[in-house]
């Protein structure tokens, strides 16, 4: 699995039919995607004071060719997905609604402890 942090509005286009995106998303040209090891920092860097969002799996074999790893931050791989995302696409969601001291959303306990996608390369030295 694959995961995605929306906010209420996001999950509700999604809801209505439309694609799965945020702003760097339509940006960047691609869905960001973080994995079970990625996710809370992801949360952390850009969600802190957030109210309202969700996270968002997908089973990152859905998207074959169109799933790229691509390193980003710390050159971490993460997964980036270039296709279209839709609703149906969504295996589970969550609400984020605890919070750390600093006020980033915590990921569920249950996600964090998942393996990451064996199709993830490893970290280069």
């Amino acid at each position: 699995m694959i995961y995605k942090v929306l906010t209420a509005e996001q999950l509700a286009e999604v809801e209505g039919g439309g694609l799965m995106q945020a702003p760097v998303d339509i940006a960047d040209g691609y869905v960001h995607f973080s994995t079970s090891k990625q996710v809370q920092e992801t949360l952390s860097k850009w969600f802190k004071g957030q109210t309202g969002c969700v996270l968002v799996s997908v089973d990152s074999k859905d998207f074959g060719p169109d799933l790229k790893w691509e390193v980003s931050r710390g050159g971490d791989h993460f997964p980036h997905v270039y296709a279209p995302v839709r609703e149906y696409n969504i295996s589970s969601i969550w609400p984020l609604d605890e919070f750390d001291a600093d006020g980033a959303p915590l990921a569920p306990e249950f996600v964090v402890r998942q393996p990451e996608p064996s199709s993830k390369p490893k970290r280069e030295a």
